[in-house]
């Protein structure tokens, strides 16, 4: 039921969105950068995985420039040059004197529209939840390989990473800026156990000014004037700092931000202050159903791990608690600072379009300055095996946020960064995460208990760090295959067994080789990353792995070794998992909660029959095999040579009655990648709130059949995606040309032949239940729906869709409706890259060949109509869905009319 409109408050946010849990690319452990100490640095470097033409290039950098040992993208223009202070500060310099001010990034080559709003049924990835004015979200947020995107990271910080993406975005529009980021290898495990979340709020306090620079807020009042922007993290083992700004302020900016970790001030004045935003951002992470089973596991950890330790900090452990005890935490504070940051536990890395000579002079008179206290670098390498408790090994139920049914199966392993040329748990994580034919979920999904599947390790400083690494797989499940759910672990333990046992058979090491070639082929042509996002990578990469790796190491298999992967693959024992299942069906059983977030839950031993069965030498499931061989991996990297006139802006090359296309040729980047985005315009979508539910049914259906046939697509860095506008289909493909039309033919094809079984019908329509009412609970978005419901005439908000949804809707409305649809469509195309505008025409020809539609009275008619708002204050306050959310959400809009 949808409350009335009420009431909305606000809770600001601070600088860090979380404590160590922001940043799901960093790997998390801080081994000791002793020459030798790395495994495999002898092996066959990443130059050998590049194309043979281009094999060496990255390491014949001119001596003068860059340092040769660091192995890099021959297409990467920039110049790296690796040295340590005489203070110990490992720096990175990189120089981009070479490169354009704007980068190819992924939205410079897409077309924005404010009218598309996704429905997945896809419940950990948020699905529809994003509504973020139809942002590319493509990007990978795992550079080790793992190609889903992992739900529990998903929506933790949804807000600020779309307001990350605008702002990079406008940057990226205009000058390429210069960035710098600061790794200290000292994270929450440092954390004293009076104090927990000091590490974390020390990471707040050392920017409240310096004794060079006192003024609070200077800093980043500094950054904002010269079109800047910074932020900060705390991680298990680490914690990272970043900034960046116009060229031309890089070097006063430098020297700011090095008095944070030469002097900082950390006056009492702002303890207070920011206390309040450290137990901001620990409000805000309580509704996170992904922290919550962190913190959970955690808690599971064997006493005196660090690992069970409250790593966010809240205004109870670092103002309340302390003053009851009479602890001055202002001098806790500076001892923490004194004793841990240091400068040889640091690592800098700057980027800017200086040379590298100056780059070097500038960090050695500015960052030369930071103490060295010489003692050594907190360890935790002694502390093995934290989850091989009784504890561990049991099933727990959880009461989530959502409204999903997910079950999580985690195993605790020995830290694998030493083997990070080897990457077992990536490589292991496409196999049992493989959703083609013959996967553990293409079975699930024939059984209708299944939606989708995410396995590996994020590489957070929660699953893999000095103690430890994390692998696990997330499955979120249907209403039956929440009933169903010790089976759904069978067939994964299963499949776990099926690779032991091929493990030694030339199929796996072919495998190997496939996914080598993939990942090297995205290496190579690679686009430029946000600086911003480069150097804090780079930065924590200094801590994991040799020089010659600095750029390659988390991005491309460096070595085959059969018998690392056989080991983890042996420890992968189905007896000595965790169980997480999350559903509000079981809040009856959960009557424990946990102290920190108030998780409830409850804790059982596993079921005897299935320990039992688990233990026995069970039979191998012959449905379940390995992938095939990936046709979609591109070969041919050429340029194709233009065949028109080159433009600086897209053009319109073909228009007819059903369609047109708009071309832009890539003359500018010149790699082989393109751009295809089809809007299958229909004006039956707005005609009533049930003829959007029926659209965004059939949207999700169609991903649903295209989920298996289309997966080697999209693990061969061939992406799409369908997006259920509000006035028409939106098909998005992207990636390497050579291949890329028959991603999109095969998108088309399964738009022609659409059909659906009842069964199907059923499990995507009540997903769809769960993901609008996901949307509804979150203040930001149910505000975000509320501000278009007011401002676009003839909008159907989402309250509307649930509404209509809860009443139900029968299989052949859904037909009727598919049928209108592809019966009357006009189609708007666009095609940008590395195609010629004769293969562009193709397309549109190919969708009208196909869909054998008719064209539209009113070819392109108008599609939004904003209301003009009366020239006075409104307001209009909405009550929040999610009860126990502390979190709201303002918005201001104004509207300018000329």
């Amino acid at each position: 039921c949808i409350p009335p409109l009420t009431v909305t408050m606000v809770c600001p946010r601070s600088r860090n969105a979380m404590s160590g849990k922001s940043k799901p690319l960093s790997s998390c452990s801080c081994p000791e950068l002793a020459p030798g100490q790395r495994g495999g640095a002898g092996g066959p470097g990443a130059a050998a995985r590049l194309p043979q033409e281009e094999q060496g290039r990255g390491r014949r950098a001119n001596p003068s420039l860059g340092d040769p040992a660091i192995v890099k993208s021959p297409s990467d223009p920039k110049q790296y040059r690796y040295l340590t202070l005489q203070n110990g500060l490992c720096v990175l310099l990189i120089s981009d004197a070479n490169n354009m001010d704007s980068v190819p990034s992924e939205e410079s080559l897409e077309w924005e529209d404010n009218d598309e709003t996704e429905i997945e049924t896809d419940e950990d990835d948020d699905s529809g939840a994003d509504m973020e004015e139809d942002k590319e979200n493509y990007e990978d947020d795992d550079n080790d390989g793992d190609d889903e995107e992992d739900p529990n990271n998903s929506d933790d910080m949804e807000m600020e990473e779309l307001t990350e993406k605008e702002e990079a975005k406008k940057r990226s529009a205009t000058e390429k800026l210069s960035a710098a980021a600061l790794c200290v290898a000292v994270g929450s495990f440092c954390d004293p156990e009076d104090l927990p979340g000091l590490a974390h709020f020390l990471e707040h306090m050392v920017f409240m000014g310096s004794l060079k620079y006192p003024d609070e807020n200077g800093f980043d009042a500094f950054l904002k004037k010269h079109g800047g922007s910074d932020n900060a993290s705390t991680d298990c083992e680490r914690t990272v700092f970043h900034f960046d700004i116009q060229q031309k302020y890089f070097k006063e900016a430098l020297d700011r931000w090095a008095q944070f970790f030469i002097h900082p001030l950390m006056i009492r004045d702002a303890i207070d202050r920011e206390v309040e935003a450290v137990d901001s951002e620990y409000q805000q992470a309580r509704p996170c159903d992904a922290n919550r089973r962190e913190l959970l596991l955690g808690s599971l950890a064997r006493p005196g791990h660090p690992m069970k330790k409250f790593f966010w900090g809240n205004a109870e452990t670092l103002k309340h608690e302390p003053k009851k005890s009479n602890t001055d935490i202002y001098t806790r504070l500076r001892d923490f600072w004194q004793h841990y940051y240091s400068a040889h536990y640091m690592n800098l890395v700057v980027q800017s379009k200086e040379t590298l000579d100056t780059l070097e002079k500038w960090v050695k008179e500015i960052f030369s300055q930071i103490p060295n206290n010489g003692l050594p670098k907190p360890n935790f390498g002694h502390l093995t095996q934290p989850f091989d408790t009784p504890e561990f090994y049991k099933l727990y139920r959880v009461i989530p946020i959502k409204n999903v049914h997910s079950l999580s199966i985690a195993w605790g392993l020995p830290p694998q960064e030493r083997h990070y040329r080897v990457k077992p748990l990536h490589y292991i994580s496409w196999l049992v995460g493989h959703e083609g034919k013959g996967s553990v979920l293409s079975f699930l999904r024939k059984k209708f208990w299944a939606l989708a599947l995410y396995g590996g390790n994020g590489e957070t400083g929660f699953e893999q760090n000095s103690t430890y690494s994390i692998f696990s797989i997330s499955v979120t499940l249907t209403d039956e295959g929440y009933e169903h759910f010790y089976e759904v672990k069978f067939h994964f333990s299963t499949m776990v067994k099926n690779l032991s046992y091929v493990q030694k058979l030339k199929k796996v090491h072919q495998i190997w080789e496939e996914i080598q070639k993939i990942e090297a082929n995205e290496f190579y042509f690679q686009d430029q990353a946000d600086p911003i996002d480069y150097v804090e990578s780079l930065c924590e990469n200094m801590h994991i792995f040799c020089k010659e790796d600095f750029l390659t190491g988390d991005q491309l298999l460096l070595e085959y070794k059969p018998e690392i992967i056989a080991v983890v693959l042996n420890q992968l024992c189905p007896l000595r998992a965790n169980l997480v299942l999350l559903s509000a069906a079981s809040e009856r059983k959960c009557y424990l909660k946990e102290r920190w977030f108030g998780t409830q839950y409850s804790v059982e031993d596993i079921d005897k029959y299935w320990s039992d069965l688990w233990a026995s030498d069970f039979q191998l499931n012959q449905d379940l095999h390995l992938p095939e061989e990936n046709k979609y991996i591109a070969t041919d990297f050429a340029l194709k040579a233009s065949d028109c006139p080159d433009t600086e802006h897209p053009v319109k090359i073909l228009n007819t009655q059903h369609g047109c296309v708009w071309y832009k040729k890539d003359n500018k980047f010149k790699i082989p990648k393109a751009y295809i985005r089809f809007h299958l315009i229909s004006p039956l979508i707005q005609q009533s709130a049930k003829s959007v539910v029926l659209f965004e049914t059939f949207v999700n259906i169609l991903s649903h059949n295209l989920a298996e046939p289309a997966y080697e697509a999209d693990v061969a860095q061939l992406e799409y995606k369908l997006v259920s506008g509000e006035h028409g289909l939106v098909i998005r493909v992207k990636g390497f040309n050579h291949k890329l039309p028959l991603l999109f033919q095969l998108i088309i094809d399964h738009l022609s032949d659409f059909s659906f079984t009842p069964a199907v019908f059923e499990m995507i329509t009540e997903q769809l239940k769960k993901t609008y009412f996901n949307i509804l609970i979150k203040p930001e978005m149910l505000a975000k729906d509320v501000r278009s419901l007011i401002l676009e005439h003839g909008k159907w908000s989402m309250i509307d869709r649930y509404r209509r949804l809860m009443k139900g809707l029968y299989t052949e409305s859904l037909s009727s409706f598919v049928k209108g649809f592809k019966s009357h469509l006009y189609v708007e195309g666009l095609v940008q890259g590395n195609f010629t505008s004769r293969e562009s025409k193709g397309f549109l020809n190919y969708v009208v060949l196909k869909l054998q539609f008719f064209p539209l009275p009113h070819p392109c008619p108008v599609q939004f109509r904003v209301v003009d708002l009366p020239n006075t204050h409104l307001l209009c306050k909405v009550k929040t869905l999610n009860r126990g959310d502390s979190n709201s959400e303002v918005t201001v809009y104004y509207q300018v009319v000329c």
